[in-house]
């Protein structure tokens, strides 16, 4: 019996990356369109339970490591405008709002 497709031509019906449009997804944190790196970030940390994941910039997830605990992240859960409240973290989503998708700096350490 004749095969369909030949075994080494696996990748001939699949769309070439001209055809297919990049799909474009937005930081929760801070609402920019991510770059070419996507951090998919718990929420809710899965030390305390959270299945959830969002995109994110690195920068943006690591602002938020050094802001609060898994235990502050948990009583915050999906709510954004609640870790927006933090005058750190919103200083920072103000300064970052003008900056390139994959813009990356140094974050301060933890303070604790």
């Amino acid at each position: 019996m004749a095969r369909k497709h030949s075994k080494h031509d696996y990748d001939a019906d699949l769309p070439s990356e001209e055809e297919t449009p990049a799909v474009v997804v937005d930081c929760w944190l801070c609402g920019r369109p991510t770059g070419e790196t996507i951090v998919w970030h718990h929420p809710v940390p899965k030390s305390r339970g959270g299945r959830d994941v969002v995109p994110m910039h690195p920068i943006c997830q690591q602002t938020l490591i050094a802001n609060f605990t898994n235990s502050e992240l948990q009583r915050h859960g999906m709510n954004v405008e609640d870790l927006l409240a933090n005058p750190a973290v919103r200083k920072f989503v103000d300064w970052v709002a003008n900056k390139d998708p994959d813009f990356t700096a140094t974050i301060a350490r933890k303070k604790r």
